[in-house]
């Protein structure tokens, strides 16, 4: 009896590691190319590097129209950063949200893809305290794509 209990509970073991727990999806950051996007990027970097700002960090990222992508970036407190979002030339809409460790929203923008570098947000940005910021660029693309390039650069000033 104690034989038969106890293989019926190796099976129910074995059963139960066999089968996969299925969570939510998870959004990677998976990296792109689009040479638009590479000119564009390396005129900002040549003219903010001539004001005396060096690139921290810069990464391309393919998106999905209308989704936020979340980039955590730890920042220093007191220094003075900038920050560049260059979203896909065929989007018409592009938003930036950058949140402080406490989920409050210090930065919002907006633009419209009208004109020329209208595909650009950019500002800076001193913190009041060493700590990880959260910034979700969005853009909504008017050919409905399902994969749109961005690029986000991260400035910091030389002292």
């Amino acid at each position: 009896m104690k034989n038969i209990f106890r293989n019926h509970l190796l099976i129910l073991i074995l059963l139960a590691l066999r089968f996969t727990v299925c969570g939510q999806e998870v959004i990677r950051q998976v990296s792109c190319f689009d040479s638009t996007l590479k000119r564009e990027a390396d005129s900002l970097k040549s003219s903010l590097y001539t004001q005396g700002f060096l690139v921290v960090r810069e990464a391309t990222m393919t998106m999905e129209s209308e989704y936020e992508m979340p980039v955590i970036v730890p920042l220093t407190e007191g220094s003075w950063y900038y920050f560049v979002f260059i979203g896909d030339p065929t989007s018409r809409l592009y938003e930036l949200r950058m949140f402080d460790f406490n989920e409050k929203q210090i930065i919002y923008k907006k633009q419209y893809g009208e004109g020329l570098e209208s595909n650009i947000i950019s500002y800076s940005y001193i913190p009041k305290f060493s700590e990880y910021h959260i910034i979700k660029p969005v853009q909504v693309n008017k050919l409905k794509k399902k994969n749109i390039c961005g690029y986000i650069i991260m400035f910091k000033k030389a002292k």
